[in-house]
């Protein structure tokens, strides 16, 4: 247990296609309703972190952070800010602390470029033979996966079958039309195995949260104020073709054993799970790599329906990155869901859920942060 608490959890009004927001903009107004939502002001909040350039949020807001995180690591970070935010308010050096996201996925308004690097390992090593996308990236790894483990294509569209079951329920999922097997595997091939469905949205939006205390809060935000049982982080090989085994991250297992560690839980005792799920096989590695299931079992706990509504373990009950949004980094979207359904208020609920674990990655697999919920007090 760690003795902090998420008092604030928002995301932008809309997400989707916003061609009038820039980055900063959409950092910004997610934070002001996570505020709202903390019935906090700029002047409560003395820490600050981002992805990209919190101290600009900061200057925007009018708040004087005496603590700021700029870790990034890919779309998971925010999971790595909140971990780290944990241990700078036990040390004492912030109270409050604010974690943002906004990005410009889709619309392209004030995004950074992510330039190339032709001297680092992928520059040298993998770009050049074609691995640039992430789809390029994640081929090759994704079909020596299902030949490890036997899964095949039909194992692979169950997973956006299952996920559509949960986002067909929830009005903000930005693909929301329930799909079989058969008219996932229909559908334009992005790139072999990959079908449309089975790659992530491109999307604008944000969203944002506030760390603090449990000890700190007021009694009007105590019955929505959700307890951070456990974190953890890990890193992997910077390169796809260093993984020593594609359907396993040690990044996962190591950010989720601490976490597991920290909140002194057992994988039985997770109602709920959210895992980044940028492409379909993901979901396969998130369950195997933090152990909810042994190697090769991951494909038929999705296809057999239990991650899905009724299910033992809903999983991505959002959409996911399949279906409800992906800006580029969709880590905060999941953390923001394992939050509302610790509130019980997801739109797709899952009822009695008493712990929620969320999981993020980046940079192909090469970073990864978990962060186990609770139900307020």
């Amino acid at each position: 247990m760690t003795g902090v608490v998420i008092v604030g959890a928002a995301e932008t009004e809309a997400i989707g296609v916003l061609p009038n927001q820039s980055v900063l903009g959409l950092n910004i107004a997610a934070a002001w309703r996570a505020l709202d939502d903390a019935m906090l002001a700029p002047a409560d909040i003395d820490g600050i972190a981002g992805a990209q350039n919190p101290h600009l949020v900061a200057h925007a807001m009018g708040i004087q952070p005496t603590w700021v995180d700029t870790t990034n690591v890919g779309g998971g970070s925010f999971m790595l800010h909140v971990r780290h935010a944990v241990a700078a308010i036990r040390a004492g050096y912030a109270r409050r602390v604010l974690v943002t996201h906004g990005e410009s996925g889709r619309s392209r308004v004030g995004q950074p470029p992510r330039p190339r690097d032709p001297a680092s390992l992928p520059g040298q090593f993998e770009e050049p033979y074609g691995a640039r996308a992430a789809f390029t990236k994640f081929t090759l790894p994704v079909m020596r996966l299902m030949r490890d483990r036997g899964y095949d294509e039909r194992d692979l569209a169950s997973v956006v079958v299952a996920q559509r079951q949960w986002s067909s329920r929830n009005p903000r999922a930005g693909r929301r039309d329930i799909l079989d097997i058969d008219e996932v595997l229909a559908s334009p091939l992005v790139a072999y195995p990959f079908h449309s469905p089975e790659v992530c949205m491109v999307t604008d939006g944000g969203g944002a949260v506030i760390v603090t205390a449990a000890d700190d809060v007021s009694a009007a935000q105590r019955r929505r104020s959700v307890p951070v049982l456990g974190t953890g982080e890990g890193t992997d090989a910077v390169m796809i073709m260093d993984q020593q085994d594609p359907g396993f991250s040690r990044a996962i297992s190591a950010a989720a054993d601490a976490a597991f560690d920290e909140a002194g839980l057992r994988r039985t005792d997770i109602d709920h799970v959210m895992i980044y799920d940028a492409f379909a096989h993901l979901p396969w590695v998130g369950l195997e790599s933090m152990r909810f299931v042994e190697a090769g079992d991951a494909a038929a706990l999705i296809s057999g329906g239990h991650t899905s509504p009724g299910g033992r373990l809903p999983l991505n009950t959002n959409g996911g990155g399949l279906a409800y949004t992906h800006t580029g980094m969709y880590g905060m979207f999941a953390m923001n869901e394992s939050i509302r359904q610790m509130r019980g208020e997801a739109p797709a609920q899952v009822n009695g859920a008493q712990t929620s674990i969320a999981l993020g990655i980046g940079g192909m697999l090469t970073a990864a942060g978990t962060l186990i919920f609770g139900r307020p007090q």
